[in-house]
Order: structure tokens, then sequence, then C-alpha cells
């Protein structure tokens, strides 16, 4: 979940990594549940994310060394050639905990596949695997656990919907904690590849965020 707040997390509930694209809709449901559109994430919040992206890059730009040693390359490129095979891809990545590690199976989604969560919208499987990674330094005692991972229909599209938590702890001074509940829905091509990831939270994108600049004050995960 960006805190993609890849697939991502995009905070996949995250810190959002990428500039927000303002949608021309409407909010709407699908495959049940409701979508959060950017239009409606604050003017302010938009600033707010748009410069925290910045200090994140900045960051990155000048340990380079130091994150490699805490994300080690690695290659997941399995391919799917079933549904089931991406229900059994995306359990094990969710088992593996990739928002918090960094680590997807890359393979599954499509190159250009679109990424979405309340605040942001982008599209790249490689900007997604960038946006991870940044974040990950940040945690401290993270975790993300599936609660649920289903089958989904509607139309012609074949979808996998997963529901998940995510806690984690912020390495900032006043220690924030960082906690989520959420869904995501995969929508597949006819090759069983992923084209389209979005999140939906259980806070709204402000309260998100609020999280981030608010003490731990002793809760717990």
């Amino acid at each position: 979940m960006r805190m993609k707040m890849a697939g991502g997390i995009c905070f996949h509930a995250r810190l959002p990594l990428h500039p927000p694209i303002i949608q021309p809709h409407p909010p709407r449901f699908r495959n049940g549940i409701r979508c959060s559109k950017t239009k409606e994430t604050p003017q302010i919040l938009k600033f707010v994310v748009s410069g925290a992206t910045e200090i994140l890059r900045l960051f990155s730009s000048f340990n380079k060394n130091e994150l490699n040693e805490v994300i080690p390359e690695q290659k997941y490129e399995t391919d799917a050639t079933c549904f089931d095979d991406v229900m059994i891809i995306l359990k094990s990545d969710y088992d593996n905990a990739y928002f918090v590690t960094g680590n997807f199976t890359s393979g599954i989604y499509a190159e250009d596949c679109i990424f979405e969560d309340p605040t942001i919208r982008f599209s790249g499987r490689d900007l997604y695997s960038r946006n991870l990674k940044l974040l990950v330094p940040f945690f401290d005692h993270p975790s993300i656990s599936l609660q649920g991972i289903t089958k989904v229909l509607s139309g012609e599209t074949e979808s996998v919907k997963a529901t998940w938590k995510l806690r984690t702890y912020l390495k900032l001074p006043w220690r924030p904690l960082i906690s989520v509940d959420g869904t995501t829905v995969y929508d597949l091509d006819n090759q069983f590849r992923i084209v389209k990831h979005v999140e939906s939270w259980s806070v709204s994108p402000l309260e998100a965020i609020g999280q981030i600049f608010t003490p731990s004050s002793g809760r717990s995960i």
C-alpha cells in the first residue's frame, strides 16, 4: 500500500510518491468498493504529497549506497498462465510483506500498469517499484497482513480483490504510527497480467497523511 501511503503502499495506505492527477469523473463504486478520486483531495494535501515526494527522492539521491544495503536488488519475473496463478503469486507477495520490503513479483504486472489510491494515480510498473523502495528505509517495525483474497467478475473484467492491514511506525523524531486498513483491486487482461491496481482505504486521504504528523504517544501496533 503507495505511505502505491508499488503493487505500491500504490502507502498500496502509503505516503504518495508521485504528483496527483485530477480525475474528471466523480467517485464511483467499483466491484462493490467505493473508489476515492483525486479531485476530492484537498489542495493543501496535494502540496504535502508533492513535497514529501521530493524530500524522499532527495534523500534517496544522497543515500543510494545505504538504500541498496537495506533493499537488496532481487528479480521477481514469474509469469502467470491462469487466474489461479495470479491469486497464488499475490498471496505469496503479501505473505512476504511486499509493501514493507519493496520486493514483489513484477512479472504479473503489465509494464504500463496503472496504480491508483485515494490520493494519486500514475502508470508504470518500474515507477511503482522505485516508489516502494523509497519508502522502505523509513519504516520501523512494519507489518502488512492479508485479511482476505477473492476473485471478482465485473462484466468482462476479471479481478482479484485483496483486503489488508498496514501497521508501521516511521523513523521520524516524533515516531508516528501509521495504521490503515485497505482493499486493493487488481484488474487482469486476457493474458493474466495486472493492468490496473486500485486501492481504497478505511480512512480519508487527509486522515492518512495526518497520521504522519501525529506523535505516537505510546500507541502500539
